[in-house]
């Protein structure tokens, strides 16, 4: 089945030597990222079980270069997938002030693939209950996601699709670490809140950087988010730049914290009910995952000595 997603003689196609001619080194670079992003999406798909034969998936568009991104490796993968499935773009027009509420239902219906706008006018209400200074998030994700699942409940769709990338996981990560408590992320597959829908996220594995590169190449129409983009202040943003940050610094550092994310370990950890630490007992068998009490822990050297941690204020 893997075969189906990842195509790996174009993959291994991708990593032959740049063309010296710069004109075509740039058309090869390009064409390395999109064999790179479907292979990355690929790969979530395979990993996590993202979409199956029979699913009709309502692909959430923002008019942000992650939703038009993930929409695009989308039907990239689809045309060569030998089962079948449907994709049914979806964009909710909140009623942001001077927001250009034909760009999108051109853009889609120059694609000619099904598509649908929701019109509700959210923002008068967010605007109305936050107070000023306040964030604006909570409020609107609340809204937005109600009235999704009603649209998705119309259109008979059994999915969401939604163009969370690398980065927002990780980010999702600390945010839950450093202000509430929790070892929690963003996953790339759950059921959500009302138990009716699976919610997925196919660009899981892909970089933002990446999303960046092929939304310019690709020229998507960006649609800026008004309403909650100019909270500068947001908890959010501020992880983003202690990893932006880390990254420039460090590189490989957000490789690893990603990867952290695929091998958790509850023993090594303390939560008490993902790991029956109190009917632990010894077995008389050597366990090589066992903890090594006394020994230092050892790391490979692929990187500087941690440091940077100062750079977060929050």
């Amino acid at each position: 089945m893997s075969a189906v997603w990842i195509d790996d003689e174009a993959a291994a196609a991708a990593d032959v030597p740049d063309a010296p001619n710069k004109g075509l080194k740039i058309e090869r670079e390009t064409h390395k990222l999109e064999k790179r992003l479907c292979r990355q999406v690929g790969q979530a798909i395979v990993d996590f079980n993202l979409i199956e034969a029979g699913d009709r998936i309502m692909v959430c568009m923002s008019g942000g270069k992650d939703s038009y991104g993930m929409l695009d490796i989308l039907l990239k993968l689809k045309a060569r997938a030998p089962i079948d499935f449907e994709l049914i773009a979806v964009n909710l027009d909140q009623k942001q002030p001077g927001f250009p509420d034909h760009i999108l239902p051109e853009y889609l219906g120059g694609l000619g693939i099904p598509f649908h706008i929701e019109t509700q006018d959210t923002y008068s209400i967010v605007k109305e209950k936050v107070p000023e200074g306040k964030t604006m998030c909570s409020l609107c994700s609340r809204l937005r996601r109600g009235i999704l699942y009603r649209v998705a409940r119309e259109l008979k769709c059994n999915k969401l699709a939604l163009g969370h990338h690398r980065d927002d996981m990780l980010q999702t990560f600390f945010l839950n670490m450093f202000f509430g408590g929790k070892l929690k992320g963003m996953p790339p597959k759950l059921v959500s809140d009302n138990g009716e829908f699976t919610v997925i996220r196919p660009l899981a594995n892909v970089a933002e950087k990446d999303l960046i590169r092929w939304a310019e190449h690709r020229q998507f129409p960006i649609i800026p988010c008004t309403l909650c983009g100019s909270q500068e202040n947001l908890q959010r943003k501020q992880i983003g730049n202690m990893l932006r940050e880390w990254e420039k610094k460090f590189p490989g550092r957000i490789e690893n914290m990603f990867t952290a994310l695929h091998n958790v370990v509850p023993s090594h950890l303390m939560d008490a009910q993902q790991h029956d630490f109190k009917n632990l007992k010894p077995t008389g068998i050597a366990d090589d995952n066992g903890d090594k009490a006394f020994d230092e822990e050892e790391f490979p050297q692929t990187s500087p000595a941690l440091g940077g941690l100062q750079v977060v204020q929050l």
